[in-house]
């Protein structure tokens, strides 16, 4: 399971700005992006998630995704780091 892969994940990016950041220099290997958050949120990283070649794995709830990381908030967007 996805929420899985996210839990196990050694250093987690949270958020669509940090993710975005991310993308952009180079250090993430996989997105996860929550089917419920509002796609105005989602779709810019998406996109250039999409146009950079990382793999984008979408999961149904951004509560649980938030839970996943570790925080007590809904989280849209989280990226893994590569370590």
């Amino acid at each position: 399971m996805s929420y899985e892969r996210v839990k196990q994940a050694s250093q987690t990016i949270i958020g669509t700005k940090q993710a975005v950041k991310a993308i952009r220099a180079g250090q993430v290997t996989e997105l996860f992006v929550a089917l419920d958050a509002d796609n105005w949120v989602t779709d810019p990283v998406v996109i250039l998630a999409k146009e950079v070649g990382v793999p984008v794995s979408l999961v149904e709830s951004k509560k649980e995704l938030g839970k996943a990381c570790g925080i007590h908030v809904g989280a849209a967007v989280v990226a893994i780091a590569a370590s």
